[in-house]
């Protein structure tokens, strides 16, 4: 038998990572409880028309975050169906840095891509806070190639509209 699964290639941790930034008239408190909180959490993660449902959520060096990503509006539930992907995804990660308001690092575990080894990857989230708004620094680990990490790209953007939204006026 041949296995024609492919591990995640060692050039993907040399590409370049995808930085992304906001600044948002808010309390860095605000913003740290965001991604600390299952509340938080569950306000704001996932792209447009997705949604997540967290189940463990310990914001804490080695913590566990548990959640499933729910495809929840009608366009992306035909979606997922017409590539016959599930409509629901399951994902483990865990926090693999925490300085309270200053900075944090999660890193989940990419097992969702048909054909390729379960592999790693990290999100970092910094916060500058100065004066009545905080700059938030968010670093991408490439994924496995340009196509995936492209759409890593676009989907965590979309998920900070969210953000953008609930900061309305006050993104800049």
């Amino acid at each position: 038998m041949i296995d024609k699964s492919q591990s995640a290639p060692a050039s993907h941790a040399t590409r370049p990572k995808v930085v992304i930034e906001r600044t948002y008239r808010a309390k860095v408190t605000d913003l740290w409880e965001l991604w600390t909180t299952k509340e938080g959490f569950e306000s704001w993660w996932g792209p447009d028309g997705f949604r997540v449902e967290v189940h463990v959520l310990e914001a804490r060096p080695g913590g566990a975050l548990h959640y499933d990503m729910i495809a929840d509006s009608p366009q992306m539930i035909a979606a997922m169906k017409q590539m016959g992907r599930p409509t629901s995804h399951e994902t483990r990660a865990k926090f693999t840095e925490i300085r309270p308001h200053d900075r944090l690092a999660i890193t989940s575990v990419i097992d969702f891509v048909p054909g390729m080894n379960p592999y790693e990857s990290t999100i970092a989230a910094e916060f500058f806070p100065s004066g009545e708004t905080v700059r938030m620094v968010v670093t991408l680990d490439p994924m496995h190639n340009e196509e995936f990490t492209k759409m890593l790209t676009e989907g965590f953007t979309s998920q900070l509209s969210k953000l953008d939204k609930r900061y309305s006026g006050e993104n800049r």
